[in-house]
């Protein structure tokens, strides 16, 4: 698991730039908002937290199509499907995940609190955008790998895990923004949202390779 989690590391930075492209597009997004809401500074610091996670959640999106593709068009992700049982099929699922996160996603955490900046936001709602980035994105990203196993074999399945995954992130959405603003906001609380995301992130932890695992083991029958 170790081997394959470096490989698959390696393969989210070396194809298409992942960690790179991710990072440009998130900023694209950040950049671009003032020019549609206008230069107020209040605005953008009110909707700074969400601004983040919308531009995350799309970035998060942007690559995840690449999950299983390397693996099918070098065959062998027909003989990870092969060689072991559902169970073994998930935690192999899981630990692409965790190589695609820490590859591809990681480094819009790491770069949140630097474009919260450009939104005006306060260094407490930096941190906590930040905070509620670093534990929800796995979320995402869990829900992606089933929307990316099920369009595995289809030739053009990227916009299609679009389709299917972007709704089933809402509630990360939800819960993420929530926090966020309940750090800096004294009447929205903080920590029962952050609790809820966490524990999203850990059901789908468990669910979310489990469906993948599925998916695959069903397109290959």
């Amino acid at each position: 698991m170790l081997a394959l989690f470096l490989r698959d590391m390696r393969l989210s930075i070396r194809v298409g730039g992942g960690a790179l492209i991710g990072v440009i597009f998130f900023l694209a997004v950040i950049v671009t908002i003032p020019f549609g809401v206008g230069p107020d500074l209040n605005l953008l610091s009110r909707i700074g937290p969400a601004i983040l996670w919308i531009a995350a959640l799309l970035a998060c999106l942007l690559g995840v199509d690449r999950l299983f593709q390397a693996d099918r068009e070098d065959g062998s992700l027909d003989l990870l499907v092969l060689n072991g049982d559902r169970h073994m099929l998930a935690l192999t699922v899981l630990t692409k995940c965790l190589a695609h996160w820490t590859g591809s996603v990681l480094p819009l955490v790491v770069a949140a609190p630097l474009l919260g900046l450009f939104m005006n936001m306060a260094p407490l709602g930096i941190g906590a955008t930040a905070l509620t980035l670093l534990v929800g994105t796995p979320a995402i990203t869990f829900i992606g790998a089933a929307g990316a196993a099920v369009a595995v074999a289809l030739p053009r399945g990227g916009l299609l895990i679009s389709v299917l995954v972007l709704p089933l992130t809402i509630p990360v959405l939800i819960f993420g923004v929530s926090a966020s603003y309940g750090a800096v906001a004294d009447p929205a609380p903080f920590l029962q949202p952050f609790l809820i995301l966490a524990a999203l992130t850990l059901f789908l932890a468990v669910l979310g390779p489990l469906a993948a695992a599925l998916a695959l083991r069903h397109g290959t029958d």
